[in-house]
């Protein structure tokens, strides 16, 4: 069965199969066609998430188990429903001793069974950097033992990590000496400080608790993927959303991999099975159509939807007021390209070295090599990945796709300016190799690509979205994942066009606008938004609370002050008042949360390797006390003051997303919880608890306009599904004074038509209006080529739809 929307629920022991079980009949009457659940299979005790699986071949027990699993499957079927599952084909769980595959590893070495699921460097032992000090230092503090586990000796580090021995030192293992114990097994035990340097397995980005999976190989993939080929095959399941695509060694290959033992078990006449994967593109880049998928999981359309609710001419003069600020860069190039040299040198130290070697061996292979120095390979490799444009490219070695060879084009051009003099040729001859064209061993070029691939991607992740966007603070509606803060605004056309080729190649494609990941939550950044129309209103404003935040604590950094500020604007809950002490402390406790984890990322004043709890406490006091009404009265009310002075132009923003977001091309998902107002941040402030039986009644009874919108959406689109599963996407012209400021288009199929109009970026018209609705007065003559006025469509909000036959 085919989605028609999703609703994303996140699962953990503390919500399971059976909490999710209550919820069918709700998201049933909201007009939900599948649930889109989190990793099913068995994660690491307690995980928050399900991405740290250690057994991908059983559901896992803290959820309910299979037949818990089961039990969900057959409520959703009783209401006409299916279900979507993420998987996690790149990486499992190694910490904590419950990965069986990763524990063989570690106790029989090369010769396990599971030693090429792993992407390990089987030259030297396993490094296992979970120790806090040097092992001899471990070793004398008693922080080392020999512990029996079940009947079985094992090594315990700390009381907590359990590690296997080789099964010829078990009779002796409680006598032997640790030092010479520890010499003999195949890993090596270090301090957590060694691994960004000397870690020789590939990891998820920079965690250690992550181990990346060969799912190249036939036999990974029949044995991480059995579970969810089952489950289809049964029908319990109808298609997958693939996280992270871009760590695997070939995303083509594994996606028609997929596709292919998924429509292999596909019943006669039946839809294929539902495919998504998690892929960031980048400005401009192209999604390939060869891979057997429907398309991404939607943060491609996040990034779309947002930018479009931006005001260009707001750009340069929240830029200007950032950097009087903060003192840094204007631009978010600068800061961009700072972040990849600090990844590079801080954190993947040893993906890198490993890199250079794969290529200096491949260019010592060629006489095309000769006079090329390890160093010069080096220097290449590092600048191509400090200005490379996307996560990553997709050759093999021996070939690449057509697509790739802009990609190449543009890292050729932007490198030059970082070059040495004289060392063109060396990127030249890594960008042949790249493109599958170069010289040397045809047996080395694979491995040469494929580290370089598989670094890129992590560099861009790590680099952009976790360090940058949190050092970049011009407006933080425009830092997520996915998103280009060069990037400011879309433009109206831009956007249909994107829009025309979603209809053209991805009507399958998911919609997102709020996910698990995300850095603020949908309504923060509409919020936010608002403010790239009112830029004079906002400094003059702004600038008086940061003065009152430097009278509270200036030692704080400016920056990291206007970047709190930004976020008490947009992240203020609803109904919130400025005498509601418990909610403002409530609140504070969220802000205190958001900064940890913002500091860290930032690296600038504090990180997660060497905290600065000091610098921390004292951001954390600035937050509690802006939020305190007696100290910080006249602060509040101005707080409050703005944000009621532009909820309608908030609120107005937050309906055209919702209502763009079930009306494009695609299948529409909804993030748990984000049916009522999400002024979330980042998690795990944006996982917490859903309070579903308030959402329910809301939906019987009086729902709010963002939930009366998506039910009656919901409701057309299953109405006339031809429409929005065949439809295609025509832009409606629109004339007259105001024509900028609507978006319009239709579709059409089978003789059905929609028609959609939303009314954009009126913030200086909604101002201290108590609706979402801009005068009539103001649209003038402005109308849609179908001859309706934008006054007569925008009476009542920012949203027009239409079905007709």
């Amino acid at each position: 069965m085919t989605p028609r929307a999703t609703y994303r629920m996140q699962f953990h022991k503390d919500f399971t199969f059976a909490d999710a079980e209550a919820q069918v009949p709700y998201l049933a009457a909201l007009g939900i066609s599948h649930l889109y659940a989190s990793p099913i299979a068995t994660a690491r005790s307690g995980s928050t998430h399900g991405y740290d699986v250690v057994d991908p071949t059983r559901i896992n027990p803290e959820l309910g188990g299979e037949a818990g699993f089961r039990r969900l499957v057959d409520r959703l079927k009783a209401h006409g429903m299916g279900m979507i599952v993420d998987i996690v084909p790149n990486h499992m769980g190694v910490a904590g001793g419950e990965n069986g595959w990763w524990n063989d590893v570690l106790a029989n070495g090369a010769s396990s069974h599971y030693a090429q699921f792993f992407d390990i460097d089987w030259r030297e032992p396993v490094l296992l950097p979970i120790l806090g000090d040097p092992v001899s230092v471990a070793i004398a503090q008693g922080a080392l033992s020999v512990e029996q586990v079940d009947d079985v000796p094992m090594l315990v580090a700390y009381g907590e990590h359990r590690l296997p021995l080789r099964p010829k030192d078990h009779a002796t293992a409680a006598s032997d000496d640790l030092t010479a114990l520890l010499d003999r097994q195949h890993y090596r035990l270090a301090s957590w400080r060694t691994a960004n340097d000397d870690l020789n397995w590939r990891r998820f980005f920079t965690i250690n608790d992550l181990a990346g999976l060969r799912a190249e190989d036939p036999a990974v993939f029949e044995a991480s993927h059995r579970l969810y080929l089952d489950l289809y095959a049964e029908g319990l399941i109808d298609g997958v959303r693939v996280d992270h695509v871009d760590g695997l060694t070939d995303p083509a290959g594994y996606c028609r991999t997929l596709r292919a033992h998924f429509d292999a078990i596909t019943p006669a006449g039946a839809d294929p099975a539902y495919i998504v994967v998690e892929k960031i593109l980048a400005e401009g880049e192209p999604l390939a159509t060869d891979w057997g998928i429907d398309g991404t999981s939607g943060y491609d359309f996040m990034a779309q939807v947002t930018a479009l609710l931006h005001d260009e001419d707001g750009a340069a003069p929240l830029a200007e007021l950032w950097a009087d600020i903060s003192g840094r860069s204007a631009a978010f190039e600068p800061e961009d390209l700072r972040a990849r040299q600090d990844m590079l040198s801080w954190q993947f130290e040893g993906q890198l070295a490993r890199c250079v070697a794969a290529f200096v061996a491949l260019a010592r292979s060629t006489p095309q090599g000769d006079g090329l120095t390890a160093g010069m390979i080096r220097r290449a490799v590092e600048r191509m990945l400090w200005v490379f444009p996307v996560y990553r490219t997709y050759g093999t070695g021996v070939a690449a796709p057509a697509a790739d060879a802009a990609i190449r084009a543009i890292v050729r051009e932007r490198v030059a300016t970082h070059l040495a003099p004289g060392e063109g040729p060396v990127v030249d001859l890594i960008l042949d190799w790249l493109a599958g064209e170069g010289p040397g061993d045809p047996d080395l070029a694979p491995a040469a690509v494929r580290r370089f691939q598989q670094l890129s991607a992590p560099i861009v992740a790590k680099a952009v979205e976790d360090t940058a966007f949190y050092r970049y603070g011009r407006l933080l509606s425009r830092n997520d994942v996915g998103f280009d803060p060069a990037a400011f605004a879309l433009p109206i056309e831009a956007f249909h066009a994107a829009m025309a080729e979603r209809a053209a190649y991805w009507p399958r494609a998911m919609l997102a606008s709020a996910t698990h990941d995300h850095k603020r939550g949908e309504d923060v950044r509409a919020r936010l938004a608002v403010l790239s129309e009112i830029p004079v209103r906002w400094r003059e404003t702004v600038t008086g609370w940061l003065a009152a935040a430097a009278a509270i604590d200036d030692a704080v950094g400016a920056g990291d002050a206007y970047m709190l500020l930004q976020t008490l604007f947009g992240a203020w809950p609803e109904g919130l008042q400025i005498d509601d002490r418990a909610g403002l402390a409530a609140f504070a406790e969220r802000i205190v949360g958001w900064q940890e984890k913002s500091l860290r990322e930032a690296k600038l004043r504090s990180s997660w390797e060497a905290p600065d709890e000091a610098y921390e406490d004292r951001c954390h006091a600035l937050a509690r006390a802006l939020l305190d009404p007696d100290r910080s009265a006249r602060f509040l009310r101005e707080l409050h003051d703005l944000i009621e002075a532009t909820a309608a132009a908030a609120q107005a923003n937050a309906l055209v997303q919702t209502a763009l977001r079930y009306t494009v091309p695609g299948v529409p998902d909804l993030y748990q919880g984000t049916e009522l107002a999400d002024l979330s941040l980042v998690d795990p402030d944006n996982r917490r608890p859903v309070d579903y039986a308030r959402r329910a009644r809301l939906l019987e009874h009086d729902a709010p306009a963002k939930l009366a919108l998506i039910a009656r959406l919901l409701a057309t689109r299953a109405d006339a599904p031809q429409i929005f599963a065949q439809g295609d996407y025509a832009p409606l012209d629109v004339t007259g004074s105001r024509a900028a400021h609507v978006l319009a288009f239709e579709r059409r199929a089978n003789g059905q038509t929609l028609r959609v109009a939303v009314a954009l970026r009126c913030a200086t018209e909604l101002l201290d209006q108590s609706g979402a609705a801009v005068p009539a007065a103001w649209w003038g003559e402005t109308r849609l080529a179908t001859g309706e006025r934008a006054a007569d469509l925008f009476v009542d909000g920012p949203v027009f739809v239409a079905a007709s036959d």
